[in-house]
Formats: structure tokens, sequence, C-alpha cells
């Protein structure tokens, strides 16, 4: 064994020289990991699950986020139009004032790209039609074509010149390009895009954000320069307000919720248990020696963290400070049982605690280990770094210990209220009085009721976004926003796919019919398809023939009609000559596109069997009723391509809830495996009761949870297997205890207080995921720590 390996070849000194050895290692490694690029992690989005996707899948989602996640949205209110546009300009220079700025792409309603592309457009004109321009033709109602077009001859702010109607006489065209922006709730002036609200006008102003909106340096970049912007305008313009959105708000709301989190919990962490190893030895040693134990811990956890992962997400940091509950109990154990027996030396102390100080290494490392097989990458740096911060305190307590624990220890009541507990709990569970019975009875009873009544309500909610909860005024003020935006754009999305390029447009044709049933249903806002922007082959060939029939079978009453000169007649049939089988192609198109519109087209996808994908997104905005949009696209069949809801939030919640089952199996093999391995030491009665005491545990904890209404997710069912870990320590210790447990409930009752005031502070957080972690492990050490005690009652029965 490694304790008897080490009296026999080392002194006291010699290991805590090896132990200075081994820190020293430790901390070069760590400053060679750091070196070479070794860094905090902050991004949210890098604690998600890796979801296995395809390759067209993976790259649709990718386009996405780098289009949404460093997208900022603002939107300047003003009495009038006049103040509205003058602020959103100077806003747009201000964001744009240098090189050096943290946005890039400012842009607001201009955009050159679409008068590049209505040229192009223009050239192809007898290729395309609006769906109420082809349903007219196809039903010879073409005469209300002719109708709107001397409506917008005779108007004051017509589209009609003489150019125009020569090449166009029926204005067809000038309807194709407005049908390429249908939100009719938004306008152009002056290259500003303005919307009414009840408030006066509100111009949105739109910027990307130069790097992530997740690190916090270019948090810090980002929201100053919005604040130095905004404040410039309001000394300008008084009456000007605002109004903003994008995940840099959100983010900068998460980051300060972390570092306040770690620093209270840490803090309140830190200095509870410095009081409580004042209270109970009263002495400045135990106090070194714990903090020693401690710092060792840490150090080991980051160096073991950063190894293997190059960097430490902030995160870690938070679940990583419910370390010093853990770590610290090694050396409550070595004092508490120093205390109790204070003729021994350092080393019969060790070697008496030694067994079961082995033991509840190896489980709750095992119980840490285990949340690293989850797919969160955040919680593997969790696991790792807390079972290597536990093997550091470890090996601090064997190698440093049997130097410095050999002072003397002032008499405490500790040891005597430890023994006065227990004492008390064998007079109430072992005496045959009636009351003794009647109270037993009693305490199963209400066991009982809260198992039924808690277990009965218990329920599942594995939702990603329980991750982070942004604060209200941001969530209200971004909703404010998106009904100025007539919904914006969400992160479901719909993406397309062929196996050939026409194929894939005409399937994008398909579709838009739906998304406008959906969205005439109420189900959907709106809807961004490239399908307006790219006509198939398909589609422009018959739009082509019916103008074609069009034009030969009315061409002469149309020019009487709108007064024209004969002379058109023969020009426009050469042009129609010309532009046959002269089709837009979606390379024309994306040459001529902005970010926006290039974003949505994936184009070709090689795939694992060799063959090609061509793919294409459509942005969802203001979703309604996801799951009647996904039972549209199911129920509809697609001939030429497949056509699929991509819900990232919803997959890697579906995958939590598979992760989730998997845990709380986990937990149920693990019972029955310590059970067998327990019971070669113990044999079968003591070993059914050390499980018994974290098995129960857990049943009462999913008890409480169900009782006040939280409902168990995977962050839930990883607690568990720490409750797991443990109360199976807590009983190890009990058990190895055999007559003398007086120290052991001691010590016992300081770990339970420390690992409290660690987990237990981590249920104040205002990230729910980490609340739920908190709150779970409040209920199951308090669980853990009552109903250890009991045995030592069967321990003396069985010795």
């Amino acid at each position: 064994m490694l304790r008897l390996s080490l009296n026999a070849v080392l002194s006291p000194i010699g290991r805590f020289a090896l132990w200075g050895v081994l820190l020293l290692a430790m901390i070069v490694t760590g400053f060679v990991q750091w070196q070479q690029g070794a860094h905090i992690q902050t991004d949210i989005l890098a604690m998600l699950p890796h979801l296995q996707q395809d390759k067209l899948t993976e790259k649709a989602l990718n386009k996405v986020e780098q289009q949404l996640a460093n997208q900022v949205y603002i939107a300047v209110i003003a009495p009038n139009e006049t103040q509205a546009i003058g602020a959103a300009k100077q806003l747009m220079t201000s964001l744009n004032q240098s090189n050096q700025s943290p946005f890039t792409a400012v842009r607001s309603g201009a955009d050159d790209n679409l008068q590049h592309l209505a040229k192009v457009y223009f050239e192809h004109r007898f290729g395309l039609l609006t769906p109420e321009q082809a349903q007219a033709i196809e039903t010879d109602n073409w005469r209300q074509l002719l109708n709107a077009a001397q409506s917008q001859l005779y108007s004051t702010f017509g589209f009609a010149n003489s150019q125009l109607l020569s090449n166009d006489p029926l204005l067809m065209f000038p309807a194709n390009l407005l049908a390429l922006s249908p939100n009719n709730a938004l306008r152009s002036q002056q290259g500003i895009l303005l919307t009414d609200t009840a408030d006066g006008v509100a111009a949105i102003v739109m910027a990307k954000g130069r790097d992530s909106a997740f690190s916090p340096n270019a948090q810090q970049q980002q929201i100053q320069a919005l604040e130095s912007a905004l404040s410039h305008i309001n000394q300008q313009y008084s009456q000007v307000s605002f109004l903003k959105a994008g995940a840099l708000f959100h983010a900068i709301a998460a980051t300060e919720s972390a570092k306040q989190e770690i620093s209270r919990i840490g803090l309140i962490s830190m200095l509870g248990i410095i009081l409580l190893v004042w209270l109970a030895f009263r002495s400045v040693m135990p106090l070194f020696a714990a903090l020693l134990t401690l710092t060792s811990g840490v150090v080991f956890a980051l160096v073991a963290t950063l190894s293997l992962f190059g960097e430490l997400h902030l995160l870690t940091l938070v679940f990583g400070t419910s370390l010093i509950g853990v770590a610290i109990d090694y050396s409550f154990h070595f004092y508490c049982e120093k205390q109790a027996h204070p003729n021994d030396n350092a080393s019969d102390t060790l070697r008496r605690i030694f067994p079961a100080l082995t033991l509840a290494l190896a489980t709750s490392a095992s119980a840490f280990i285990a949340i690293g097989f989850t797919p969160f990458p955040g919680m593997q740096q969790v696991a790792v770094f807390c079972a290597a911060g536990l093997i550091g305190a470890y090996l601090t307590l064997l190698l440093v210990f049997p130097l410095l624990g050999n002072h003397a220890l002032k008499p405490t009541p500790g040891l005597t209220l430890a023994q006065g507990y227990l004492t008390l709990l064998k007079r109430i569970f072992t005496a045959p009085q009636w009351w003794q019975k009647t109270t037993i009875a009693a305490l199963l009873l209400c066991l009982t009721a809260i198992l039924f009544f808690g277990l009965s309500k218990a329920d599942s909610n594995d939702d990603i976004r329980q991750l982070q909860q942004s604060p209200a005024a941001i969530t209200t003020e971004e909703n404010q926003l998106r009904q100025l935006l007539s919904g914006g754009t969400d992160n479901q999305f719909i993406l397309v796919s062929s196996n050939n390029e026409q194929g894939l447009l005409q399937t994008l044709e398909q579709l838009t019919p739906v998304l406008n049933q959906a969205i005439g249903d109420g189900e959907l806002d709106q809807a961004i398809s490239l399908s307006r922007f790219m006509p198939s082959i398909a589609s422009q060939r018959h739009n082509y023939e019916l103008q074609q029939q069009l034009y030969q079978q009315h061409l002469h009453e149309i020019i009487s009609n709108m007064g024209l000169d004969d002379n058109i007649n023969a020009s426009l049939q050469r042009q129609l000559d010309h532009a046959k089988s002269k089709y837009l192609t979606p390379k024309e198109v994306l040459a001529l596109a902005n970010d926006d519109l290039r974003a949505l087209w994936l184009g070709a996808v090689s795939t694992t069997d060799q063959t090609q994908q061509y793919g294409a997104i459509v942005l969802l905005g203001g979703i309604h009723s996801l799951t009647s949009i996904e039972q549209r696209l199911t129920r509809h069949d697609w001939s030429l391509g497949q056509v699929q809801l991509i819900d990232k939030v919803g997959d890697i919640s579906a995958l939590m809830g598979q992760y989730r089952q998997l845990t709380l199996q986990l937990l149920v093999w693990v019972f029955a495996l310590a059970c067998l391995l327990f019971s070669i030491k113990y044999g079968i009665k003591l070993a059914l009761a050390i499980v018994s005491v974290p098995a129960l545990s857990v049943l009462l904890t999913l008890a409480c949870l169900g009782l006040v209404g939280s409902s168990i997710s995977l962050f839930h069912a990883l607690a568990l297997i720490l409750v797991l870990g443990i109360g199976i320590d807590y009983s190890l210790f009990f058990a190895e205890a055999k007559h003398t447990s007086r120290g052991v409930m001691m010590a016992i009752f300081m770990s339970a207080c420390s690992t409290l005031l660690a987990f237990g502070l981590l249920a104040l957080s205002q990230t729910h995921a980490i609340h739920f972690f908190g709150l779970t492990l409040l209920f199951g050490i308090s669980f853990s720590f009552l109903l250890a005690p009991f045995i030592s009652f069967i321990t003396r029965k069985t010795v």
C-alpha cells in the first residue's frame, strides 16, 4: 500500500520534500501551459454539447451562428423622421469612426448591392413574375395588370418613365423588385431603415462585432463604444431614446453574473470554513493545514485542466468552488481523529484513517469522473478539475501532515457535542420503550409521505435555455425591438437540400407557399428565403412562356391602352427573342448579393459517400408554434429535395434528456456495484447499510425537488452523482470507526457544513443550471449527514 511504502522509505521530512517537488513541478507545468496559450474560456457556447451532424447541417449551423451571434441591433426612437434619421446617421458614423472600432458592417436600410442586383434582374425580366402576375396571365386576367400599370402611369409616386415603359409596358418589373422586400412595416429614407412607433419614428441600425460577443475583452470594447456613441447622440438629440438587442447584452449579463458568483460564493465559502475550523480546534495550525490542503488541491486542479483542455472555462471555476467543500474534508478527518486520540502522533492518526480516506477518495473521484462522460465540455472540465483537486489534497495529507500534524490540540466542546448527538440517536433508535417506538414510527411515516408525494410530483425539463436566464430588462427590450422588426429572426431555421442546384431552387419554391400559409395561420411572422432572389430555370422558363404568350396575343392592345408608340412592338419582340434560354443563375446573384443574402446559400457540400449535396437556409422570424411548422414540413411531399427544421436548442435539449436518463441509470448500476464491492470487505449486511445511506438520500432529494416544483434535469442528475459519492464517504468513515465514532461524527459534521457552504451556496446562483446543481446537493448532503450516523449502530452489532 502507498502509506506503508512511504513509511518504510521516507521520513516525515523526506515526504514533505517529495510533496514540495510535486507541487513545484505542477506550478512549473502550469506556467509552461499558460505561456503556450492556455487561457480562461469565457464563451458560453464552448460549454454546449457537440452534436453529431452531417456536413451540410454542420455548415448551416455554423453560418447561422456566425450571422446572428455577434449582431447588434439598435432602434433610435425620435419624435419625428428628421431627428430619427439624423441620430441614426450620427450613430453609424460613431461606430465606424476608425479601423480600431470593435464593430464592422455598420449599416441600416442602404443597400447598394440591391441596386446592382436590380440591373441583373432587369436583364432577365422576361423570366421573372410575381405569383400574382403569373396567375393573372394564366387565368387570362391580364387586364388587371394593365389597370395596375395605368395607375402607376398616372400616379405622382409611380415608377413609370419612357425608358422603362418601352422595355416593360405593363410595369411588371417594379412589382418584382418590391417583392424582394415584402416587409411593408419598414421603409427606407436617405439610406436609413425606418418604422413608425407609438412614440414617433424608429430608425434601425445594425452592426456586427469584430470579435465574439462572449469574449469579456470584446464585450468591454463593444459596450464602451456603444455607450459612448449613444451618450453623444443624447447630447445633440435630447428627446431620442434607444432599444438594444443582440447576443452581446445577454453575454455581458452572463459574464457579470458568473464573476459575481465566483467572488461571492468563493469568499463566503472560505470565510465560513475558516470560522468552522477555528471554532472546532481553536488553533492556527489546523487552519493553516486546511488552507494548505485546499491550495494544493486547487493547483493540481488548475494544472490538470489546462494540460488536458488547453483552457479553463469560466463556469468551471463557478462549479469548481465546490472543491473547497470536499478537498478540505481530508484535513477535518485528520484533526478530528487526532483530537479524539490526543496521544497518537501524526503517523498513527494517518494510519487510523487511511483505509476510509482512500475509499472516500476513490468514490468521490469516481463520482466526479462520471460527470466527465456527459456531452458538455464545461462539465467535463469540472470533472477533471475536481477529481485532480481531490488527488492533490489527498497527496498533501499523506506527505505533509506527518511533519506538520504533530502539535497538540486544545480541548474543544466539538467532540463532546458529537458524542452527545450520537448518544441521543442511540437512545431514540435502540431502546425498546414505547415513546421511542412511537418516534421511530412517526419518522418513518413522515419519510414515507415525503417519498410518496414528492416522487409523484417529480417531472423532467431538459431545456438548454436553463443554462442562462437573462435579466427581464434585457429580454423586454429585445422583444420590443423584435416587434419593430416584424419578428426578426430566431435561432431555428429550415435547411433545404437537393442533389443538384436546380432541384434545390425548385424545392425552395415549393416551400414558399407552405410557409406563407403558416404565416397566414399565425404560426410564424416571417420567413426569409432565397426563392425570391433565385428563381429556378423551370420557373423562369414558365414565366418567359407566359410573357411571350401575353405579348404575342395582346401587345398591340397594351400599347394602345398605355398610349405608347407602336415602334416599341418590334423592339420588344427582339428583346423577347434575345432573352430566350438566357436564365438568371445563383452565381450571378451571389456575385452582387450582400453578406446577409450570401449567408443563406450553402452551395455544394461533399458528403461522406463522396456525393454532393446542395443546400440553402430559410430563416424564420417570430415563431409562435414550432410544432405546427414542423408538422407542415413533415406532411408535405418534397419530390426534388429535402426540407428539415433545424432546431439546435431542441436537439441539444433532447440530448440532455438522453444523458439525464443515462446518468440516473448509471446511479442504479453504481449502487449495485458499490454494494458488491463493499460486501467483500464488510459483509453483505454492512455493505447494504453503507449503500442505503446515499440511496435513501437520493430518493429523498428527488422527492424534495418534486415538492418544491424543481423539474429534474441533467444538472440535477449530475448533482445526484456527487450525493452518491459524498454519501458513501460519510458511511465509510462510520463503518471504519468501529467502536470510537465521536471523532468521525465531528469530522462528518464539519465536512457536511463545509460542503453545504460550497455546494449549497450554488443554489443562490442566478443561472438556473448552477442553481439546480446547488439545490440538489443542498438536499442530498443534508440527508446524507442525517442518515450516516446510523451506520455506527450497525457496525457495533456486527463487530
